[in-house]
């Protein structure tokens, strides 16, 4: 909490400045009132303590216009007259409280307390209007395969320790699932899990959300933003896809797991970050090491505890109850009264080879759902666009599957990538990096064809 102290008496600023210093408080003092909106020009302040009586300008008027410039600054006005008029006057025109001299210090400090919680309780209210769907059922997290349960096992021992995490899995396997049940299980489940994907954001725009930053700290900055480490304190920070951290902001991250520290944007106030730190990718971090895309230091700071999360075509047994939990999920969404899945449908999922993972199968059981004829679904019922190639195996079929399923998706579509992504249940960067992968490309002759 960054404190601005405006008095023109030298031994009651050093007064109030020195006790709030003492309470770990970051405090800026000025002497009058248009020193104090002079600094305001240049960085933001949470509190500004005002005397009323100050040459050129008065607290009131000082306040006014320091709230022209931050109107989401707190004031208190300090007073020696302590007439009821002024006070009255002073919370009229947007004083959070007033003091009379001589400052009960200890009834300072209550309203400076006070102040902060409903601070907190703002922040908290941003971020449930900015998330969206927070409320994850992480009971589609289901643990029938070996493959899994050796997995919920080792979550439950990774969430009572305080250790970065970095969890390695295909788009759609559910890292975030995963990261989310770390948190529940955690000493930090009471505190705030806030979600960031890095490769949904330009590189500028993802520096302010993590870090936030001061009003007219660039174009455009009118207020002041809290960032996402600020309102993960004591919680834990997820940040998906990592891989596609620029090199400037892996610098900035790296410093802030090693010195707990951060500023925002526009300001050179060290904030504290006690930050439990999750991070996940789809990508071979170690081949983006070997080719200069990704710091080796900052690799080892997230990689301090690693969780491998198989793929959907490696935890075939757990297709029968993900398909049982949709189908629940979706009758009571959709209003519908599907009962089961005959045999045949249910060895067609079995077969496919799901290049989009579990979030591709509840995409398929909700078009099911909603387009089934009966209560049994049919195996006509699912739309699932290509068969596997019996004949074939090893990893390179698996790619060639991949590759052969977003071809036709990107063919059915015209080539609309948000349309094409929405359809394999993959994020629109994560499509552009498999069409580059894979060298495919459009045609001019033909709009549904591919350059291999």
């Amino acid at each position: 909490m960054h404190i601005l102290i405006v008095d023109d008496d030298e031994t009651q600023r050093s007064l109030l400045a020195g006790y709030l210093e003492k309470r770990d408080y970051t405090v800026t003092t000025a002497v009058s009132g248009l020193e104090a909106i002079e600094k305001n020009q240049v960085k933001g302040f949470d509190l500004a303590i005002l005397d009323l009586k100050m040459p050129e300008i008065d607290g009131i008027e000082t306040m006014a216009k320091m709230k022209e410039i931050d109107p989401e600054t707190y004031f208190i006005i300090l007073t020696g007259y302590g007439t009821v008029e002024t006070a009255v006057e002073a919370m009229k025109t947007g004083a959070y409280d007033y003091l009379s001299k001589p400052i009960n210090l200890d009834e300072l400090e209550l309203i400076v307390e006070r102040i902060r919680e409903e601070q907190h309780v703002h922040w908290e209210l941003e971020v449930l209007r900015e998330e969206v769907d927070e409320n994850l059922e992480t009971e589609s997290f289901v643990a029938q395969d070996k493959k899994m349960k050796e997995l919920l096992s080792l979550i439950s021992r990774v969430a009572k320790s305080n250790s970065t995490v970095l969890i390695y899995g295909e788009s759609g396997t559910g890292k975030e699932v995963v990261a989310r049940l770390i948190h529940k299980a955690s000493r930090r489940k009471n505190c705030r899990f806030i979600p960031i994907s890095c490769a949904a954001l330009p590189e500028t725009l993802l520096e302010s959300e993590l870090f936030g930053y001061e009003r007219g700290a660039f174009s455009g900055a009118e207020k002041r933003k809290i960032g996402k480490f600020e309102l993960a304190h004591k919680g834990t920070l997820f940040l998906d896809e990592i891989g596609d951290l620029s090199l400037s902001i892996q610098v900035k991250l790296l410093r802030v797991l090693q010195e707990f520290t951060f500023e925002r944007l526009g300001s050179n106030t060290p904030i504290k970050a006690d930050v439990r730190l999750i991070s996940a990718t789809n990508q071979d971090l170690k081949k983006k090491i070997s080719s200069g895309t990704f710091r080796e230091d900052l690799f080892y700071r997230l990689n301090v505890i690693s969780v491998d999360l198989p793929s959907l075509r490696e935890r075939k047994k757990d297709i029968k109850p993900l398909v049982d939990f949709f189908i629940d999920k979706f009758n009571g969404r959709c209003n519908r009264r599907i009962n089961t899945i005959s045999k045949d449908a249910l060895d067609k999922l079995i077969r496919y080879d799901w290049p989009g993972n579990v979030r591709e199968l509840e995409n398929v059981m909700e078009r099911a759902v909603v387009l089934c004829r009966g209560p049994v679904i049919q195996a006509k019922d699912l739309p699932l666009s290509a068969e596997p190639d019996e004949s074939a195996g090893g990893a390179e079929s698996m790619q060639q599957m991949e590759k052969i399923h977003i071809k036709k998706v990107l063919e059915k579509t015209d080539w609309n990538l948000s349309e094409t992504a929405k359809r394999l249940a993959i994020h629109r960067n994560t499509l552009r990096l498999k069409i580059k992968e894979y060298h495919l490309q459009k045609d001019a002759g033909n709009a549904g064809s591919s350059a291999t």
